[in-house]
C-alpha cells in the first residue's frame, strides 16, 4: 500500500542526500521520512473518516445503550474485535481513540480498542502464521484479544476521565454540534468542508508529537543493534520477560516490521514467550505513541495506561513460555 512512499524515502535519502543505504544514519533517516509521511497520511484519512462517522452514526444512542444496559462484557469484545480488523500501528490508532472519546464511547471500551489494534490485525496474523504456524498464531490472537478486553475493563473501572487533557475535554464539550447536524439531516456535501477542516486541525495539533516521537523511534531503529537485546533476554532468567517488555518500548515499529526480528530471536534461542513479550512492548507501548497520547492524556494517565498494559504483557509472556 505504501510502496510508493518507501520508494520516495529511498530516493530522497539514498540518492538526493547520497547517504549510504547500509549506514545507521541512512536507516534512521529513511525510517523517519517514511513513517512520518505515512503517519500524517493515515492520520488525516482516519480523522476524516471518523468525522464522517461521527456526523452520521448515532454514537449518542450507542453511548446511552452501553451505559444503561448490562451487556456482560460484550461491549469490550466488540471493541477488541474492531481492533483486530483495523491494521493500524499504535500511533495510527490514536486518531480513532480521539474519535471514540469524542463520540461519547466509555473510556474503558476505547482503551480496549487502543490496546488491541496494534497488537492483533490481519497483517500480523498472516506474518505470524508464516513464521510460527497456525497453533501459535491462534494462541497469540486469543491472547491479544483477551489482553485488550481485560486491560480496557481494568482501566475503565479506575474512572480516569478526569485525566484527559483540556483539549479533549473541549472536544467532548463541543461534540453537540455534530448531534445538531444529524438532527437537521444536512447532506454530506455540505458537511464535508467542516469535516475536512476539523481533521486538519487535529493533524495540526498533534503534528509536533508525531515528529518528535518518530524522530526518537528512528534514532532507536538505526543506532540500537539487535544483538544488544539478544544479550539480555536470551538467558531465561525470571526477569527476562519483564525486561523484554521494557526494552521493547523504545523500539518503535509495527507488527510487520518486528515479527521477522522475533523469528530471528527465537531461532537464536530466546524463549518464544519472552520474544513475544518483547514484540508486544515494541508495537503496543512505543515512545511515539506516548508522545501522541500526551495530546489527549496527562502524564499520570499515560503512566497508568502503560503500566497496566505492561503488566498484562508480562503475564502473557510467562503464559507463552509455560504453554510452549
Amino acid at each position: 500500500m505504501f510502496d510508493w512512499l518507501q520508494n520516495f524515502a529511498d530516493w530522497l535519502i539514498y540518492s538526493v542526500f547520497a547517504i549510504p543505504a547500509n549506514s545507521r544514519l541512512g536507516e534512521s533517516l529513511n525510517f523517519f521520512v517514511f513513517d512520518t509521511l505515512k503517519i500524517f497520511i493515515l492520520l488525516f484519512i482516519i480523522t476524516t473518516i471518523m468525522g464522517i462517522v461521527n456526523a452520521y452514526f448515532p454514537v449518542e444512542k450507542i453511548r446511552n445503550y452501553l451505559s444503561r444496559n448490562k451487556l456482560y462484557g460484550l461491549e469490550y469484545i466488540f471493541a477488541s474485535s474492531f481492533g483486530v480488523i483495523t491494521p493500524f500501528c499504535s500511533c495510527s490508532s490514536v486518531p480513532l481513540f480521539i474519535g471514540f472519546v469524542k463520540g461519547g464511547i466509555p473510556l474503558g471500551i476505547t482503551f480496549t480498542y487502543l490496546i488491541t489494534a496494534p497488537l492483533v490485525n490481519e497483517v500480523a496474523i498472516a506474518i505470524f502464521a508464516g513464521a510460527f504456524g497456525f497453533k501459535v498464531t491462534a494462541l497469540y490472537v486469543i491472547t491479544g484479544i483477551v489482553l485488550g478486553i481485560i486491560g480496557g475493563f481494568t482501566l475503565g473501572k479506575l474512572k480516569l476521565e478526569k485525566h484527559l487533557t483540556p483539549w479533549v475535554q473541549n472536544i467532548i464539550t463541543n461534540a453537540h454540534t455534530e448531534e445538531a447536524l444529524e438532527v437537521e439531516h444536512i447532506s454530506l456535501k455540505k458537511r464535508f468542508p467542516g469535516i475536512l477542516k476539523e481533521a486538519l486541525n487535529i493533524v495540526k495539533n498533534v503534528s509536533i508529537y508525531i515528529i518528535v516521537g518518530i524522530a526518537i523511534g528512528g534514532a532507536m531503529h538505526g543506532f540500537l543493534p539487535t544483538g544488544f537485546f539478544e544479550h539480555y533476554i536470551n538467558k531465561g532468567q525470571w526477569y527476562a520477560v519483564p525486561l523484554a517488555v521494557i526494552m521493547g518500548v523504545p523500539m518503535y515499529s509495527n507488527a510487520a516490521g518486528v515479527i521477522p526480528v522475533i523469528q530471528v530471536l527465537v531461532a537464536k534461542g530466546v524463549p518464544l514467550g519472552t520474544a513475544i513479550a518483547f514484540m508486544m512492548g515494541v508495537i503496543g507501548l512505543s515512545l511515539p505513541e506516548a508522545m501522541l497520547l500526551k495530546k489527549v492524556m496527562n502524564w499520570k494517565l499515560i503512566a497508568i495506561y502503560f503500566g497496566t498494559i505492561a503488566f498484562f504483557m508480562i503475564l502473557s509472556g510467562y503464559l507463552f513460555n509455560i504453554i510452549l
